[in-house]
């Protein structure tokens, strides 16, 4: 398979919309179950050898320490507990509402009691529909279920490579539910006071200053799969620097600017990885600059910190 194989959105809308609602049901479990973490790290699924997992959560609330992973090679739900049960059930053939039926059963079924305070979609145009009542995205296709986990797990290793050059705080690499976007994200240790009329999901997650990178898949707004960076709060002029490879630009979008390489543009690349790698680089040294980062204390050549290994052997 090529490195970035073709994802076009209108050839997986239908599949897309569907696993979206079905992430966001097992992501709002993450959210009830798992401790709080700054910026809401505790939120986000992250890549596995099959699919994507919440990570172990339970214990703290009094439930058993359970998991649950989506295997897009099997086309599975699995929940685990620390005891050994486990039970799973198949993602094709089933409609929002039977998989939020069926999720529940199977958290009952390991000794699991979760209650979501919101059961409805979060940001998505059907936000006022609940679960319980989705007979109308139904759609998985397998053969797209696989693609998308292949084309995440790609960029999930790209972001991990490029998160090796920093050295300062950043998020791990991890996959947002509400988003549906793959992201990593560098901060600054300047504090960023939000207006009291911002929402507070939007608060935490940007109480610091930042320069994020991440993939996401389109929707209706951006109906194509893309590269992309932003730095928040955005400083003057930022629109204004240049990007590699030639391909990339900046978009505005709702108010502010994102650095953009859409999928298909570093497909056509003779390097595509080193294009994406260089495109994140250069939307970092943007940012960072114009925010006035300390790039050069920040750096981490080849993922170390120990000044005494940059140097040759002697």
């Amino acid at each position: 398979m090529d490195l970035f194989p073709p994802m076009p959105l209108a050839d997986w809308h239908e599949t897309k919309s569907t696993l979206h609602r079905f992430a966001q049901v097992v992501g709002k479990i993450r959210l009830a179950a798992g401790v709080r973490r700054n910026h809401w790290w505790n939120v986000p699924f992250h890549v596995t050898g099959r699919g994507i997992t919440t990570r172990p959560m339970g214990q703290v609330d009094g439930n058993p320490i359970f998991t649950i992973d989506f295997d897009f090679v099997d086309h599975q739900l699995v929940l685990a507990a620390g005891d050994g049960a486990s039970v799973s059930f198949p993602l094709y053939g089933r409609s929002v509402a039977a998989f939020y039926r069926d999720t529940l059963a199977a958290l009952e079924a390991v000794g699991v009691r979760v209650s979501l305070d919101r059961p409805v979609p979060f940001d998505l145009p059907d936000s006022d529909r609940p679960f319980a009542d989705d007979t109308e995205h139904a759609g998985y296709d397998p053969v797209w279920g696989n693609r998308y986990w292949q084309v995440l797990s790609r960029v999930n290793l790209i972001l991990e490579e490029f998160a090796a050059g920093f050295s300062g705080k950043a998020s791990p690499v991890h996959h947002f539910w509400h988003t549906f976007d793959i992201a990593h994200t560098r901060f600054s240790d300047r504090r960023v006071v939000a207006p009291p009329a911002v929402d507070s999901v939007t608060r935490e997650a940007y109480s610091r200053e930042v320069v994020s990178f991440g993939f996401w898949f389109g929707d209706e707004s951006f109906p194509a799969p893309a590269f992309y960076s932003y730095t928040a709060p955005e400083p003057p002029g930022l629109a204004a620097e240049p990007l590699v490879p030639e391909a990339a630009e900046w978009t505005e979008r709702r108010g502010s600017h994102l650095a953009v390489l859409r999928y298909d543009d570093a497909r056509a690349e003779p390097d595509p990885r080193t294009a994406v790698l260089d495109f994140y680089e250069s939307a970092y040294q943007a940012g960072a600059r114009l925010a006035g980062w300390d790039i050069a204390g920040l750096a981490c050549p080849g993922g170390i910190t120990d000044p005494h290994h940059w140097l040759p052997l002697r």
